[in-house]
């Protein structure tokens, strides 16, 4: 590398452009299928029913080119790309890190331009390391619940996610032939036999990231492929369990909703309790009333509810954060209480919670979602009535829907055709 007035201060005998190859090569299989599982999530919000209840991210204009009409089935569908998109872009995080470390004597690189060739690369590096770090960094604080995102999480992230996988797209158009280059200088099997005493720097090249004046190796290349391994792979098993369940959920210590359920019908996941959401005990108390709009309008107490044909799903609930519960529900098909009102063909239902602030208090579900006959108005789990947090006196339960939009502490449904 040619360093600023003289100094050497990059001299890592292990960095070089194999290290850097072998890395990026796992981000390029790692980041697409976290990209595309990101656009299924961004799908499954609907944000083509528009109004002020879904995603508010617009869904027009070309980076909604793909918006198809989410399914229904499976059930289990969500659960799985947003699985894949939470446990997978943690797992990435060592591997993003290391390949920044191993890069990172080209982001210093002196002079800073010296081409046009090398402008278009310092500015795909820019808007690379940029965007990889802004798209990990606010999906990892979504993860926590920390909301600081004056756009909205999912404007930003989604926004964030195309800028990012843009600039990748060109690192790759730019450096494909180096990193082919460099992954046949070598055998990984080799590396992966090469012990500390044997560990030597790559021969300089045009690079820039071999140290012109290497120090002492006090790791081997499979040293630290093997910490970035062991990394990842602890990621996974501290925050997989909030989305397998099972005995793994006992280790999930990296998720906030991902702790152990109780044997209580009950006792499972919460996100927000009634106590964040402003719910009072008044407000579901026996004056609460449903209220129906349709081609005709009814008002319907819980009693009134219960009175009407139950059926019982058992169907998971998903969350963007990652989490997943499964639970037997009891309540009215939302088709029943369509048809309650006059709507036979539903197209869509506008859902709305007496929940004060706060986002997706209510939510817009397609038709499909209200036709689909395991859609329910739930008023039981497990056999039991709902509990206030989890959205007593009734809520939604839609298969294969993302999390917030089973709206709680329901006050009103809408339908049109």
């Amino acid at each position: 590398m040619n360093a600023p007035p003289g100094k050497d201060i990059w001299r890592s005998p292990i960095r070089g452009p194999w290290l850097t190859s072998i890395l990026g090569l796992v981000l390029l299989v790692g980041l697409p299928v976290l990209f595309l599982t990101g656009l299924l999530s961004y799908a499954a919000y609907d944000p083509a029913l528009g109004g002020r209840f879904n995603d508010p991210t617009p869904g027009k204009g070309i980076l909604g080119f793909y918006l198809f009409e989410w399914p229904t089935r499976p059930a289990w569908l969500f659960w799985l790309t947003q699985g894949i998109h939470v446990i997978g872009g943690l797992m990435l995080v060592p591997v993003l890190l290391a390949k920044l470390w191993s890069v990172i004597p080209k982001l210093f690189a002196w002079p800073p331009v010296r081409s046009l060739a090398h402008l278009l690369e310092r500015l795909s590096l820019l808007l690379l390391v940029g965007g990889g770090i802004f798209v990990f960094v606010t999906g990892i604080l979504n993860i926590q619940y920390v909301y600081v995102f004056p756009a909205g999480f999912y404007a930003s992230h989604f926004y964030g996610a195309w800028v990012f996988v843009a600039a990748l797209a060109l690192h790759v158009i730019l450096k494909a032939r180096t990193m082919v280059t460099a992954l046949r200088s070598r055998s990984i099997w080799n590396e992966l036999r090469t012990g500390l005493a044997d560990t030597r720097p790559e021969p300089a090249d045009a690079t820039g990231l071999v140290a012109t004046v290497p120090a002492e190796p006090t790791v081997s290349r499979r040293g630290a492929l093997g910490f970035v391994a062991a990394g990842s792979a602890l990621l996974a098993l501290l925050s997989a369990g909030q989305t397998i369940g099972g005995p793994l959920r006992r280790l999930a210590v990296l998720a906030p909703r991902g702790g152990i359920e109780g044997p209580g019908p009950n006792d499972f996941v919460v996100n927000k309790t009634a106590a964040y959401r402003r719910i009072t005990p008044a407000q579901t108390g026996p004056s609460w009333r449903l209220n129906l709009r349709g081609f005709d309008s009814v008002s319907l107490s819980r009693s009134d509810l219960l009175a009407l044909t139950l059926h019982s799903e058992r169907l998971p609930i998903a969350c963007v954060e990652g989490w997943t519960t499964v639970q037997t529900w009891t309540g009215v098909r939302l088709a029943d209480l369509a048809a309650l009102v006059g709507v036979r063909e539903a197209t869509g239902v506008a859902v709305e919670s007496m929940q004060r602030g706060g986002g997706f208090g209510s939510a817009n579900l397609a038709g499909n979602q209200v036709r689909d006959l395991r859609s329910l108005l739930a008023l039981r789990v497990n056999g039991a009535d709902l509990s206030l947090d989890h959205g007593f006196p009734a809520r939604i339960i839609v298969p294969n829907a993302p999390g917030v939009h089973c709206t709680k502490w329901v006050s009103r449904l809408t339908f049109w055709t």
